[in-house]
Formats: C-alpha cells, sequence, structure tokens
C-alpha cells in the first residue's frame, strides 16, 4: 500500500542547493547494518576491480520557459519532449488552457502555435516552435528545477544540475545520484580498475508526480525514452563473467537496464535495446543486471521509493531513512548519496 511508503521529513533537510563540491556530499552506505556515514569521494575504495559503474548520460535541457497568450494571460511551459517537425510536447500552466490554433509568445523572443494535446501523458500539449527546439531552449530557456527547490533558477544551476559527463540533450530532470561525481573521482575510479558504461534515459517531468492511489498496483507508471547500447551489454556480460557487479548510478539507470532485460526476445538475457519503458519496478520484482545501486534520498510516496524498497527490501529502507533523518543527511535532487546492495542476487 502507498502510505507504507510515507515518512516525515523535517523540510529543512530538503537540499535547496548542491554540496560546494560534488564528491565532498555525504555518502551513507546501507549494504550492511549498521549504516556507516561516509563522504562521496570515498566510493572510490568501496567499489572492487572488476566492478561495474553505469551512468546515464542524458543531457538536462533548459525547458522551462515564462511567457504569455494572445490575450495577455500569463503563460509557464515545462517542454517534455522535443519531437521532429520542430514540435514538442510540453506541461502548460495559465489560468485558462490554451485552444489549438492559438498562439504563446514566449520568453519575449519568439511564438510557439498550440497544435493539439495529447501525448504520453495525455495531458500535454504539442507545440509548434519557429526553429529547432533545442537552440530555442537554450538561448531563452530556465533550467527546470524540481518543484521542491524553492528558488529560481540561478547561473550556478545550470552547471550544477548537470552531471560532469552529461551528453545526450533530452532530460527535463537530472539523473540526480550522478550529481556527485567529478573528474577527480571518476579518475581514481579508473585507476582502481573499475569499469564505466553508459546507458541514456531522458528522465520526464513524471519522475516528481505523486503517486494518488494506495494500491500500487493501480498506479500508471510515466513513459520515457531509454537506449542501452551494445557496448554497455558487452561490458555487462564482461563484468559477470570476471565476477565483478554491475553498480547502476541511479534509478533512471536500473529502470533501464532492468527494462532492456526484460524486452529482449529472450527474457532476462540483455540484449541492445531502445524505446519506450514505463517500468513501475515494485515489491517482489526479479532483478536481472543490477547488484548495487547508488541513489539519492526520495520524496516520500513515490514510485523512487517504492523501487528502492524493493530494491534493498522495505524494512531495510525504513532503517536507513531514519537513520539518514536523524543524521541529518540532505535530501532529495541537490541532497547526499546511498549504496545499497540487492536483497537477493540474480545473475543476468
Amino acid at each position: 500500500m502507498l502510505s507504507d511508503y510515507d515518512f516525515h521529513l523535517p523540510p529543512e533537510l530538503v537540499a535547496q542547493h548542491p554540496a560546494a563540491e560534488r564528491s565532498a556530499s555525504r555518502l551513507l552506505d546501507a549494504r550492511q547494518w549498521p549504516p556507516v556515514d561516509r563522504v562521496f569521494r570515498d566510493l572510490s575504495n568501496l567499489l572492487q576491480p572488476q566492478d561495474l559503474l553505469v551512468f546515464n548520460d542524458t543531457r538536462v535541457i533548459k525547458a522551462r520557459l515564462f511567457g504569455r497568450k494572445t490575450t495577455g494571460g500569463a503563460v509557464e511551459v515545462l517542454v517534455e519532449r522535443v519531437l521532429p517537425a520542430c514540435e514538442v510536447w510540453a506541461h502548460v500552466r495559465a489560468s485558462k488552457a490554451p485552444r489549438p490554433g492559438s498562439v504563446l509568445t514566449l520568453a519575449e523572443a519568439f511564438e510557439a502555435e498550440v497544435v493539439g494535446r495529447g501525448g504520453p501523458e495525455e495531458s500535454l500539449f504539442r507545440l509548434r516552435f519557429p526553429s529547432d527546439p533545442l537552440s530555442l531552449l537554450d538561448a531563452h530557456g530556465h533550467v527546470p528545477l524540481p518543484p521542491y527547490i524553492t528558488h529560481a533558477d540561478e547561473d550556478d544551476d545550470e552547471r550544477r544540475y548537470q552531471t560532469v559527463f552529461a551528453q545526450r540533450p533530452g532530460a527535463v530532470a537530472a539523473p540526480t545520484a550522478s550529481l556527485h561525481f567529478d573528474d577527480p573521482l571518476l579518475s581514481a575510479l579508473t585507476a582502481r580498475g573499475v569499469r564505466q558504461a553508459r546507458i541514456t534515459l531522458h528522465v520526464g517531468a513524471g519522475t516528481f508526480a505523486p503517486m494518488r492511489v494506495e494500491r500500487l498496483e493501480d498506479h500508471r507508471m510515466h513513459s520515457e525514452w531509454f537506449e542501452v547500447g551494445e557496448a554497455t551489454v558487452q561490458a555487462v556480460q564482461e563484468t559477470r563473467s570476471k565476477g565483478g557487479r554491475v553498480v547502476a548510478v541511479g534509478t533512471t539507470t536500473v529502470r533501464s537496464l532492468e527494462s532492456a532485460a526484460l524486452m529482449s526476445p529472450a527474457p532476462g538475457t540483455l540484449q541492445a535495446t531502445s524505446g519506450e519503458t514505463s517500468l513501475f519496478i515494485t515489491p517482489g520484482f526479479q532483478f536481472r543486471v543490477v547488484d548495487t545501486l547508488i541513489t539519492n534520498f526520495h520524496l516520500p510516496k513515490s514510485t523512487l521509493m517504492v523501487l528502492v524498497s524493493a530494491f534493498a527490501g522495505h524494512e531495510q529502507i525504513k532503517s536507513v531513512y531514519a537513520h539518514a533523518i536523524a543524521s541529518r543527511y540532505r535530501f532529495f535532487s541537490y541532497g547526499d548519496a546511498m549504496l545499497l546492495n540487492r536483497r537477493q542476487s540474480t545473475p543476468c
């Protein structure tokens, strides 16, 4: 039941800004009990040679735009997905929903036509931009900070709400577990013999959407585009053959790898895959790929709380979160991280 994933979080523990240094954030090593309080850069000593770190290389786009309707009413646009032919799916907030055929003036710089409604989340608006949406967003958009971060985006957010290895533009939320990695830590991990691989999942705004049903099986998961390439599949297979662990950096990486295994023609065998995933990982899910998870602390009653509970065990996660709150860890996107082992291991 959804209420099983609720907890009280003191508001002051919601991180409003990142740590001064990425790898100086705190890391709760919860692979055992009691957990151990560490610093994130300690990770280079916690992983073993032949382990494989898998990152999400998506790049956050400046997806938020402010503007007005032809009536003069204020409008806020959050681009969810860039489409061909200069079109996008977007969330539109206004006192009254704009009608198809109407025009929005955005950032006092360009006009976008409202084509219609629908999309992967059904309530989205299809907008047509006058030229390449990514270029227009980069020039005129704002960093789409999560709703629990209360300040308007600043110059530092453009740098820090982005991973150091971000490559493929398309996300409207950062893969936050990866925000703790910096170049010195990545170099230290390489020197230790820890390998690295990449997947892509363009994180959507649905990652922040609250669950509104009490029964988990009644929840409809949002859909996101992902890709697991052949090089990553080979890296996973080589890691398995050498006795190493597959360490997913973030829940988006977990969902991508496990989706690829589920969608494989040979069920349970990881193969290169791309497409849409709406995988909702709940207790009882059989993990086929991921052994260890690095992740931030998540919102109560969220799909991500359910996922980490499925991964490490519900009672374990309840105890870990209680320790984190008592120890004043920082929560959510700009917060601290934890390191978890899968409760049961079933090799891919």
